[in-house]
């Protein structure tokens, strides 16, 4: 039998992207797209008729413009919503995705898309499902270029820890600069697939990339002799939490990126890090976005 999807658009201030996400992925949505047109973000996000009903999505509006007032930027915010078939849902938000190039190094493909073989770039193919991390978005192209600088020497040596993988496209990215080993975790098991789904289909060994549903707590269980590099694409409020726990998981001298938050979140995000032993090292910032490099300092 055919199910009918909800079609959930949002357009809003590129500011408020990264918490549309995580409303949208709460709410249980699938296949989420973005666009940016004329200096506003289109999101697209679908969920099964069958799971809400409208006075639900009615409620998911009203959210979305509580955080949208929190930033003033109430009047940059629009959510609509309709019915669409099965078939529509699941080929409409690919048509707005296309092979991202990410700095010199890297360019992420689609999976439906047949990469070019006249590249000496590293071919990164992702199907995201419903897991956040398809290249587009700032923060991931952030991490992805301090992952590349950061990995520039001797990578095979390196264990990095993915927190929040997502699609794995920073997991999968770093294995394919010449990383060692990946722990990944993420506490959607949704996400834990896609990675795994996205592993395969970049051929990485199985014994090079450790996937499970889980938070950086497990982790500190499993590895009580640290990483060398953490990384982290959440939202700065998450990352604050997370942080002791993201100190405790690293070795000293270890690395850590971080991204998720808005160029005026920088400076509480650091402080946190400061709290916790790191040295900031560098800011690099694309957009209202930026990315935090830190350096272990203290054990």
């Amino acid at each position: 039998m055919s199910v009918n999807w909800w079609e959930i658009v949002v357009n809003c201030n590129p500011q408020l992207e990264e918490t549309v996400y995580w409303r949208l992925d709460n709410f249980g949505c699938s296949g989420t797209a973005v666009e940016i047109k004329d200096g506003l973000c289109i999101i697209k996000a679908y969920i099964a008729q069958i799971k809400v009903e409208s006075d639900a999505i009615v409620a998911l509006a009203d959210l979305l413009k509580q955080d949208a007032v929190s930033l003033n930027l109430d009047n940059q915010l629009e959510v609509s919503w309709s019915t669409v078939e099965e078939q529509d849902w699941a080929n409409s938000w690919k048509q707005y995705w296309h092979p991202t190039p990410i700095g010199l190094e890297l360019i992420v493909y689609p999976a439906w898309l047949t990469p070019s073989q006249d590249t000496n770039e590293i071919i990164l193919r992702l199907d995201p499902g419903s897991a956040f991390g398809t290249g587009t978005h700032p923060t991931t192209q952030l991490c992805l270029e301090s992952l590349t600088a950061l990995l520039l020497d001797h990578p095979e040596n390196m264990v990095i820890a993915d927190i929040g993988c997502g699609s794995g496209i920073l997991s999968i990215g770093s294995l394919l600069l010449g990383a060692g080993k990946v722990y990944a975790v993420d506490t959607d098991i949704l996400a834990v697939n896609a990675t795994k789904s996205n592993a395969e289909l970049n051929l990485i060994a199985p014994d090079s990339l450790y996937v499970a549903q889980g938070s950086a707590a497990d982790l500190v269980k499993m590895l009580p002799q640290g990483v060398d590099g953490i990384v982290c694409n959440i939202l700065a409020e998450v990352l604050i939490d997370l942080m002791a726990e993201l100190s405790q998981l690293s070795k000293p001298k270890s690395w850590a990126v971080l991204s998720g938050l808005l160029i005026n979140q920088a400076e509480q995000v650091s402080q946190s890090a400061k709290e916790n032993g790191y040295l900031v090292t560098a800011i690099a910032q694309k957009e209202p976005w930026c990315c935090l490099e830190l350096y272990r300092v203290a054990n």
